[in-house]
């Protein structure tokens, strides 16, 4: 008897966790939230405590996958304001008064949209944050607008991507998904 209840609660146990285990899936984020910071690798930096260079900014944006799908021009419609990735509005901070394009900008964080068309996107900077989609987006709150070349590449980004390069005195916070490369210079 003491065998089978033995046998009963270890068989009840596998039960459990393999419920635990797939349960879950169903419900993972299609379009995942990330973050890109610059200095590029400050996140492993900071954690071996041989940080050189303090932390300039952060992007905080989710990636939709492209899945198949027409993206620029229909899913992204050409000349409506866009989010910059799925879920919530992308959102970037500066720790520091850096210069867009050239153009100034204060300390502190925006919500980061984009007008998107087939030769250039108009990037917006706007004080709005917290936001939803670009549902609640007032161009009245935008505090500085650049226009940027769209470049084309050879290879298709699958999953939307933002990310920091290195360049100059300062950095390009480079935008990638299909065969679209954005790059916004910004230094300081």
């Amino acid at each position: 008897m003491k065998h089978i209840v033995v046998l009963a609660g270890f068989l009840l146990s596998v039960a459990l966790v393999r419920a635990q285990s797939t349960s879950g899936t169903s419900s993972l984020d299609n379009s995942p939230l990330d973050m890109s910071y610059y200095p590029v690798d400050y996140p492993v930096l900071k954690i071996q405590d041989k940080v050189n260079e303090p932390l300039i900014a952060r992007v905080v944006y989710s990636r939709p996958q492209k899945r198949g799908r027409k993206l620029f021009g229909e899913l992204v419609t050409y000349g409506q304001v866009w989010r910059l990735g799925a879920n919530e509005a992308t959102e970037v901070e500066f720790f520091k008064d850096v210069k867009v394009d050239g153009k100034n900008l204060k300390k502190g964080r925006y919500t980061l949209y984009a007008l998107v068309d087939t030769d250039k996107w108009t990037l917006i900077f706007n004080k709005e944050t917290d936001t939803w989609g670009a549902f609640k987006y007032s161009p009245s709150k935008d505090v500085l607008r650049s226009s940027v070349p769209v470049e084309k590449q050879t290879e298709v980004t699958e999953a939307f991507s933002i990310a920091f390069q290195k360049a100059g005195k300062g950095a390009n916070l480079v935008f990638s998904w299909d065969d679209v490369l954005v790059k916004l210079p910004i230094s300081w």
